[in-house]
């Protein structure tokens, strides 16, 4: 078996296996107060919907490429603040959970047509889910945790996501597979069709 083919397959692989998470990984289960960063670092983990946005925003910042492998994943994290800044406000966001469950669609989709969008679209869209995640963050955090150190936590674990995506989109660039990867971007569509028909 060629290299370039095992490489394929490799990345084939991964988004078969979370694209077929999706239905059971949907929850959020709970988290403890008494390790909050922990707790931060675990709740990108702990949903497949936002860890599906999440690599799907470095996917997509891969495949614009140039200041986009940068500002998308930038963009994704200050609205994100952004958003978890409103829940701390106490301020209602409605459709915080539809919303995320369609962020995995969305992206999913522009990564699938290669980020080919009008210009300003990609920002916007990502800007906008960034600032539903971000809510939901904070909003779902443990009782009595630290807002910062937890904070802290999901900032860094959203980095780590973001990158992942970013390393396979490269790689794939690099490889040659744009094909896989806009089928890959299909997967995590499909996978936020799933999300959306358990949810509603």
């Amino acid at each position: 078996m060629s290299a370039k083919l095992t490489n394929a397959l490799s990345i084939v692989s991964t988004f078969a296996v979370l694209a077929l998470a999706a239905p059971v990984a949907s929850a959020h289960p709970g988290h403890s107060s008494d390790l909050p960063w922990i707790s931060g670092v675990l709740h990108p983990f702990t949903g497949i919907d936002h860890l599906l946005a999440m690599i799907a925003v470095g996917l997509l910042g891969a495949q614009m490429g140039r200041r986009w492998i940068w500002s998308m994943p930038a963009t994704f994290v200050a609205f994100m603040i952004a958003g978890g800044v409103l829940a701390m406000t106490g301020l209602a966001m409605p459709l915080v959970e539809p919303g995320i469950m369609a962020s995995v669609l969305v992206l999913g989709l522009m990564v699938a047509r290669a980020g080919r969008l009008p210009a300003g679209a990609p920002v916007a869209l990502v800007g906008l889910f960034a600032m539903l995640h971000g809510y939901a963050h904070v909003s779902e955090r443990p009782l009595n945790a630290s807002l910062l150190t937890y904070s802290i936590g999901f900032i860094s674990s959203t980095l780590a996501l973001i990158t992942t995506g970013l390393a396979i989109g490269l790689a794939a660039k690099r490889l040659q597979l744009a094909q896989v990867l806009r089928l890959g971007g299909a997967a995590i569509a499909a996978s936020g069709v799933l999300l959306m028909a358990h949810v509603l």
